[in-house]
């Protein structure tokens, strides 16, 4: 009598919960539509970590022929205007690797926001810029590290077709740095996927600014906060496996 007792209050109390949950899901995302907030905050994301992954990959691979040139050819070269003003191009791209790389993404937003662009009204094309600046940072690195990966009968080679180094570099020598890196790039991007939750700081509603919209209407956090969660989780393991998929593909390509 007492076990079947315990079994029918089990049973109630988990009816109970699941009820509660039902209406709680009903309340924060199908009452008013809520869940819109979601999706347009995805929508947002996905467009500013693009737009920042291409300004950055822009970005990355001037820093990086500047670094590599740096590296490979100031010793050899004779003195002169050009060594001069590649010895200030590298001093300028090595400040803005430290000083990108050294301070938070979310401080870099508010700076770009409130002070640089404190008179504009574009929201979104002030986070393309703050994070495409500093996602171009990492990029210069990791193609950086592709060049440097590259043998120098590659430049040779350049300069036997009639290329000088710009040419080398743009023809041969950027395409095989960008495919042995291509992998790490692309992990920059799940990780740029991630930073971008930031850009609620300044006023952009994106994915984690919908879902406190959500919360600061239903007062109720935990739903909102596991779609947030949820939503991001499932697009940065979709993105891990296609980058998984990439990385099988070149091994393939290099058989």
């Amino acid at each position: 009598m007492l076990n079947h007792l315990a079994a029918y209050r089990t049973a109630l109390s988990v009816s109970s919960w699941f009820s509660e949950m039902k209406d709680r899901l009903y309340t924060n995302f199908i009452a008013e539509d809520r869940y819109m907030y979601l999706l347009k905050g995805l929508w947002m994301t996905l467009r500013i970590t693009f737009l920042a992954v291409l300004l950055g990959i822009a970005l990355g691979v001037v820093a990086a022929i500047v670094r590599s040139t740096h590296d490979k050819t100031i010793a050899d070269m004779r003195p002169g205007f050009g060594k001069i003003l590649l010895k200030i191009l590298d001093a300028l791209v090595k400040l803005y690797l430290t000083v990108i790389r050294g301070t938070p993404v979310v401080v870099q937003l508010m700076i770009t926001y409130y002070i640089i662009f404190a008179s504009s009204t574009n929201q979104m094309l002030v986070a393309v810029l703050a994070f495409g600046i500093n996602s171009g940072a990492y990029v210069a690195e990791i193609i950086r590290s592709g060049i440097m990966s590259i043998d120098n009968g590659q430049f040779e080679a350049g300069r036997s077709l009639g290329f000088n180094y710009i040419q080398t570099m743009i023809y041969i020598i950027i395409p095989q740095a960008i495919k042995n890196v291509l992998p790490a790039l692309a992990n920059e991007f799940i990780v740029l996927i991630k930073e971008t939750s930031v850009s609620g700081y300044v006023g952009i509603q994106d994915l984690t600014r919908g879902g406190d919209v959500i919360r600061s209407r239903t007062f109720d956090a935990f739903p909102p906060l596991l779609a947030v969660a949820g939503i991001y989780l499932i697009i940065v393991i979709f993105f891990s496996k296609m980058v998984s998929i990439l990385e099988r593909r070149l091994r393939n390509s290099e058989r």
